[in-house]
């Protein structure tokens, strides 16, 4: 975190997007204490609520919409190879394909509250070639549901050391 905290003090907003960007296109980047730990610098008047909120949804949404577009082009063998990387089984990919069958987009929601989850998902919705625009609107309202009640209570909660 303190490697972030650097970034977010030097770079500021375009640090929390681009950290976010890449933590949800899936490097090990610990989002959700990100995005709490920005709503605490809203607390304290470092970083503003309104500006904070609106890259966190833009980062976060194009962070999703990157790995789905790679998911769609790569295919499952992009998921089989990065699944041996994280311990995603042929056994879990397949109960991943099926639950996203079954839920659907609305899959989509459910999986931002998922730890880990969350950073496959883009690319098994764009192998599984969910329409873009069906899957850009469930990302979207995802985004701003997730970014809205980590970064309010990263501002309610208080200090994050």
């Amino acid at each position: 975190m303190e490697v972030l905290n650097q970034l977010v003090s030097q770079y500021g907003y375009l640090a929390i997007f681009v950290i976010l960007s890449l933590g949800l296109f899936g490097l090990p980047i610990p989002d959700e204490l990100l995005v709490l730990w920005i709503g605490y610098f809203t607390k304290i008047g470092t970083l503003n609520y309104t500006y904070s909120l609106v890259v966190c949804i833009i980062g976060t949404f194009l962070g999703m919409m990157f790995s789905y577009y790679v998911g769609k082009k790569a295919g499952r063998p992009l998921i089989e190879r990065i699944g041996r990387w994280i311990g995603l089984t042929d056994k879990r990919i397949g109960k991943t394909e099926k639950w996203i069958h079954k839920y659907g987009p609305s899959s989509i929601v459910i999986s931002f509250f998922i730890p880990g989850i969350r950073h496959v998902t883009g690319y098994f919705f764009g192998v599984s070639q969910m329409r873009l625009k069906t899957y850009a609107i469930y990302v979207g309202i995802s985004a701003i549901i997730w970014c809205c009640l980590l970064l309010t209570l990263g501002r309610i909660v208080g200090h994050f050391d």
